[in-house]
């Protein structure tokens, strides 16, 4: 895989669930900053799943095999979405625990595709 990529996405989604996190303390709900935020990740996420879709169509094979690669891609993409629209339901502090969630989820799911992929950057 793209291992600055996947670094980046993971900076990027930690600081995502800081930020939504520390709103969530102050009673707040999410923003529309905070949407652009996501937004952002999501981009980055987008642009690793095309990536890692257009490697596995040239023949590159990951360690752990080529669905599981793929499944993660997609759940990688949907994680912050999901936790997105889940916070527009909930327009409370609660909205912003649900994205801060949905982020750190996304980050640990970084290091799983990294590890699913073989670890080694490209």
């Amino acid at each position: 895989m793209f291992t600055a990529l996947t670094v980046a996405i993971g900076a990027a989604s930690l600081a995502l669930a800081a930020w939504c996190g520390f709103a969530a303390l102050r009673d707040q709900p999410t923003k529309d900053w905070h949407f652009i935020g996501m937004a952002v990740v999501t981009v980055l996420a987008l642009a690793q799943l095309v990536i890692g879709l257009v490697r596995l169509a040239q023949g590159e094979k990951p360690d752990e095999g080529g669905v599981i690669f793929t499944a993660y891609l997609v759940g990688a993409f949907a994680a912050v979405p999901a936790a997105g629209l889940l916070s527009l339901s909930e327009r409370t502090k609660w909205g912003s625990v649900t994205v801060a969630a949905g982020a750190v989820v996304l980050a640990v799911l970084e290091v799983r595709l990294h590890d699913i992929w073989g670890g080694s950057g490209a």
